[in-house]
């Protein structure tokens, strides 16, 4: 990779940590805002199916505020990764199930199919973006 590369990767590094701190600790909080809508789609064959929204809810706070600190972000980094690699049968089982959320109207049914299935290869692009936080600066 050339030096301009990694400058440019590096300048991006600080305010994307901010944004995927951000991005699950919102996450996390939705959880506890919408557990129903969650547990809908934790696969039948999960038990106690609020309990492992609640559950993903506090990890996703507690690692997105843990990729915050230098002192915490490699482990906390590694910690989104096993989250992600968890939570990524329930993708499958929603995207497979056609579980929509509530709020897709019927006449966006297909793009919101289309972005069930999108949301697969999505979980990569969310693991390699924590990865990288795994690495030392």
């Amino acid at each position: 990779m050339s030096s301009s590369t990694d400058s440019s990767s590096s300048r991006l590094k600080r305010p994307l940590l901010y944004v995927m701190s951000l991005a699950y600790v919102f996450a996390g909080v939705m959880h506890f805002v919408s557990p129903k809508m969650f547990a809908r789609i934790v696969p039948p064959q999960l038990p106690r199916p609020v309990f492992l929204v609640y559950l993903s809810g506090v990890v996703e706070i507690v690692l997105g505020i843990g990729v915050l600190f230098r002192r915490t972000r490699r482990l906390s980094a590694w910690g989104l990764i096993g989250l992600l690699l968890a939570v990524f049968p329930a993708n499958v089982y929603m995207a497979t199930s056609g579980l929509l959320p509530d709020a897709v109207p019927d006449d966006a049914e297909r793009l919101g199919q289309a972005a069930l299935w999108a949301r697969l290869p999505l979980q990569g692009v969310l693991v390699l973006w924590a990865w990288w936080y795994t690495q030392d600066d």
